[in-house]
């Protein structure tokens, strides 16, 4: 897997490795359209989206980097941007102060609870964050595009190179797992970080125990 060094391409070269990546029940929304929610040229926007994400990130540089385990069928399916659904695209560009960030689906817009979990908590820490995935794509359920699965062994580690590939281009000063299957994965990296409680199934309290914890902050 090849980059090239010159800091302006370093997002678009990321983002097109990204889009040609293809497994079986996943969902690639850097190169896919949705037949049910996405607008005609949905992938084109969601490149976009990341690219400005990413160059901000990689040009003002990061305070921490958020890692959790795969896109969610109501969040970085339709924004493809971690842990950020339709609703909180504008909080996302607010966050590293770029240009408002474009829907790439249809009306109505749509939340998801592990997203607004994640925003609550980065309005108030209020640090420059950058939010990625062990596996950035979708996985669902063989037969049901609209359902979550966790990610396969071979899937994450296809992925690993992308996920080592921007760690070591962001330089974080740390590193949040959320959940078990991010720290495991990081581990695997030998990449320090500090585990936390993923916010769904009932996790929400624990999540915000740690994060309040680790940045010093009270809800």
């Amino acid at each position: 897997m090849l980059f090239t060094s010159a800091q302006n391409s370093k997002a678009a070269n990321f983002i097109h490795e990204l889009s040609t990546l293809h497994f079986e029940a996943t969902f690639n929304p850097y190169s896919e359209i949705c037949p049910l929610h996405d607008l005609p040229n949905a992938p084109h926007i969601r490149r976009c989206n990341l690219a400005l994400v990413l160059d901000a990130a990689i040009a003002k540089g990061v305070d921490s980097m958020w890692i959790a385990r795969d896109l969610g069928f109501r969040g970085g399916r339709r924004t493809g941007l971690a842990l950020t659904d339709d609703i909180h695209l504008a909080d996302h560009a607010k966050l590293f102060n770029i240009p408002l960030l474009s829907s790439a689906t249809k009306e109505p817009v749509m939340a998801e609870r592990t997203a607004t979990v994640i925003w609550n908590a980065l309005k108030i820490i209020n640090k420059p964050i950058f939010l990625w995935n062990i596996f950035p794509l979708h996985p669902y359920q063989l037969g049901n595009p609209m359902s979550n699965r966790c990610h396969t062994r071979l899937e994450k580690n296809t992925c690993l190179p992308l996920l080592l590939w921007i760690i070591e281009t962001l330089q974080p000063n740390r590193v949040i797992a959320i959940g078990k299957d991010a720290y495991s994965a990081l581990n695997i990296l030998s990449v320090k970080s500090v585990p936390v409680r993923h916010p769904s199934y009932g996790g929400q309290s624990l999540f915000y125990k740690g994060v309040a914890e680790e940045y010093g902050v009270c809800w």
